[in-house]
């Protein structure tokens, strides 16, 4: 029999929960003018941008606090030094695991271009394309030759012919050139004198365009102490960059360095979702080791084969089943 209450007591119980409700709505709106309040003024002295010709600054890594000038960061630091700290940790945290940018499609096809395997996929820099394994096949049997696939350039007959399609693109401020020159340079392929040095300058300016493969590199460098002085944590901060931009490579190195478990399973997943295998043998083994859920393998399995899905076409299907070695990508 379901439990009666006197309608007094009812009473009481309804004014409490409304006066609790108008408490917090009050309490929400005082936070919020102070933070409104917080953030118009300088965090140490206090003044404003009406106080005259001030201009306020936020703090660069927590974004929290503003302040008038240096002097006042300086002096305010000590009282703002852990909060700021954590609010930092929090904001790199939401960028690395955000989910990194979905693959450009195939100028030709249209279908999303495989992030795996560099036989999946070709940059051609007599028009500055990527172009899949696809429509790469589909162009080698209707015309018996290896035209561009997109603009139908031939292939440049001589090493040096193919360097100076790479310049003329450099020149147009194109990353996938830069870094591909300085993959040349690092290697000492294609007629180029190998250099580690003019590697890592060509590398950095591809980074700063925002070339996720070109940061992947400098990371390598600094892991492994190749023409730079070993850094680990350089590495860390380029792999990083790399991961955010979408280079599966990078975002399974990540995982592999990390030693809190469920960030290194975060990273793994992020990674299966981009078409790694290593990265779904690796959230297995955590599996079976009693570190990752049963929910955290079977998730890793869906991401895969949500982004197997989104890849998949006949056409590159039978360009892999023609020439597997040549034209496989996933």
């Amino acid at each position: 029999m379901p439990l009666r209450l006197p309608p007094h007591i009812i009473s009481h119980i309804v004014t409490g929960a409304i006066l609790c409700a108008v408490v917090g709505v009050c309490a929400c709106i005082k936070m919020s003018s102070d933070d409104k309040k917080k953030n118009m003024s300088c965090a140490n002295c206090g003044k404003t941008e009406e106080d005259g010709n001030t201009t306020l600054k936020a703090c660069v890594a927590c974004k929290m606090v503003k302040y008038c000038n240096r002097d006042c960061q300086i002096q305010h630091r000590p009282h703002h030094k852990e909060e700021c700290k954590k609010r930092a940790a929090e904001l790199h945290d939401e960028a690395l695991f955000k989910q990194p940018p979905p693959n450009e499609d195939c100028p030709i096809c249209f279908v999303p271009l495989p992030k795996l395997h560099t036989t999946g996929s070709k940059y051609y820099a007599c028009c500055g394309k990527v172009v899949c394994s696809g429509c790469i096949f589909a162009v080698k049997l209707s015309s018996k030759k290896r035209l561009c696939p997109f603009c139908r350039t031939p292939p440049a007959i001589t090493d040096e012919d193919d360097n100076k399609r790479e310049e003329k693109r450099i020149e147009l401020g194109d990353a996938i050139a830069l870094n591909a020159q300085g993959s040349h340079y690092s290697t000492g392929n294609y007629g180029y004198p190998q250099s580690h040095t003019k590697a890592l300058e060509l590398w950095h300016r591809a980074a700063k365009l925002g070339n996720s493969p070109a940061h992947y590199n400098i990371g390598i460098c600094y892991y492994l102490g190749n023409g730079v002085i070993q850094d680990r944590k350089k590495a860390k901060y380029h792999y990083e960059k790399a991961a955010i931009g979408g280079h599966v490579d990078a975002r399974f190195n990540l995982g592999s360095l990390e030693l809190n478990a469920s960030r290194r399973i975060k990273h793994y997943l992020i990674a299966a979702g981009f078409g790694s295998d290593i990265a779904i043998e690796e959230t297995k083994k955590l599996f079976m080791s009693g570190h990752a859920t049963k929910k955290d393998y079977e998730a890793a399995l869906h991401s895969r084969q949500v982004y197997l899905d989104s890849i998949k076409s006949d056409q590159r299907d039978m360009a892999a089943k023609f020439d597997y070695d040549s034209y496989r990508y996933y």
